[in-house]
């Protein structure tokens, strides 16, 4: 369709609504929405049926759309969002271009946590909550019944520091990272101590021994648990983490979009599935052997928990960090040698690696935890990580995370039901 200017002697060409959809890739119904928002202009044809459309106007808001999806197109590929987070390559990850094994060995939780969100390593950093925003947190998780999970905990804990910040819906980035900073350790005060009588100070890791063992620390075990919060503080675009940065791009606020984490972390598919690899492991200390431990997983049709990763072809780098740290760990080698006879056995009819929830296990084993404090590591870590896309998705245009759906319904207008 072409239509003359008015006062000019060139022509335009106009699209129709039905032209414009499929030059974006969207329905009919998003294009009045992109009209509504002020990000396209329509006419109404001389008929009244309809409008049509700017086709350059249309084409530049395509191109647009497609720089800050990353190129995701609604052709059915996957979605893929740009970060300057985390990136995955072959057998090893990287955190700001930096290789993220390496600095969690190195670094503290809490400073890998500060790298991930500025880029800047601040050296002996440490994170503290106001005893006003713990207190709001603790009597919340102490009213939950007697048998509710550790996500559960976590999630009405970060509901209730919300309550106490009148200042929760400042999303600059200064404001967020005050909130985060406050935040994880409101996280970890909020669980019950399985200890008495110890102290909230000290690193993030040795708060978080209290809640998740009634056995003394020692050194060994609190370095791995460092390590492993710093190892898990982020993984791409794991589901929870896009759950976050969806909640963050309509403008949740850095706890409500930590809580959106929350509830998707708590599948068995994602944050619990360490918390499998744990009681499989008890199960083969019990009987002493893995073989009919394996079989009976198998012959259930289950997959063995713990073992392969679909992003890493061969041995995953957090794994194998945490396996060099337990092995520093005495108590650790029953549970040890249950792990290695679970991926020798495994082997024997398809070879798959040892993944972070099989090494996360035989910390919690040997730590004399809870099957859930896999899960509870994993949650307080990766709040840190969602913090930081959550920062980044606060920088991009609002609602950008909201895909078309294909209807694939009965065909309207259907008579009313009867």
């Amino acid at each position: 369709m072409r239509d003359q200017e008015p006062g000019s002697g060139h022509t335009t060409r106009r699209l129709t609504t039905k032209e414009a959809a499929e030059l974006l890739g969207v329905k009919p119904e998003t294009v009045y929405a992109y009209v509504s928002r002020g990000q396209l202009s329509s006419r109404r044809v001389p008929s009244g049926r309809g409008s049509t459309f700017d086709a350059k106007e249309v084409e530049e808001l395509a191109r647009r759309n497609r720089r800050e999806s990353g190129g995701t197109s609604g052709s059915g590929s996957e979605l893929s969002v740009r970060t300057r987070i985390t990136f995955i390559d072959k057998d090893r990850y990287y955190f700001r271009g930096v290789d993220a094994a390496e600095l969690a060995v190195r670094h503290s939780y809490e400073e890998v946590a500060e790298w991930l969100w500025t880029g800047q390593l601040r050296p002996g950093i440490g994170f503290s909550a106001p005893e006003a925003t713990v207190a709001a947190a603790r009597r919340a998780v102490d009213a939950l019944p007697e048998h509710t999970g550790p996500t559960d905990r976590l999630r009405v804990a970060a509901i209730a520091a919300a309550t106490a910040d009148p200042l929760r819906f400042d999303l600059s980035e200064e404001a967020v990272l005050g909130t985060a900073r406050a935040l994880i350790p409101t996280l970890v005060a909020a669980l019950p101590p399985v200890r008495r009588g110890h102290r909230d100070t000290g690193p993030l890791a040795h708060r978080l021994w209290a809640r998740l063992s009634g056995l003394p620390s020692d050194e060994a075990s609190l370095r791995t648990l460092d390590t492993a919060l710093a190892l898990l503080v982020d993984h791409d675009l794991a589901a929870s983490t896009l759950a976050v940065r969806v909640a963050a791009s309509a403008r949740a606020h850095a706890y409500a979009a930590v809580s959106a984490g929350l509830g998707v972390l708590e599948g068995p598919l994602h944050g619990a599935a360490s918390g499998l690899a744990h009681r499989m492991l008890l199960d083969v200390l019990d009987r002493g052997d893995a073989a009919p431990v394996i079989a009976e997983e198998l012959r259930a049709g289950r997959r063995i928990p713990g073992l392969g990763h679909r992003l890493y072809p061969g041995e995953d780098p957090r794994a194998r960090v945490l396996f060099g740290l337990l092995e520093e760990i005495p108590r650790a080698e029953p549970a040890l040698a249950a792990a290695r006879d679970i991926v020798a056995t495994t082997a024997r009819h398809t070879p798959l690696h040892a993944n972070v929830d099989l090494a996360l296990a035989v910390f919690t084993v040997a730590g004399g935890m809870p099957a859930t404090a896999g899960e509870t590591v994993f949650a307080v870590s990766r709040t840190a990580g969602w913090i930081a896309h959550a920062l980044e998705e606060y920088g991009e245009r609002p609602l950008r995370m909201r895909p078309s759906g294909h209807y694939v319904g009965p065909r309207p207008p259907q008579p009313l039901p009867e």
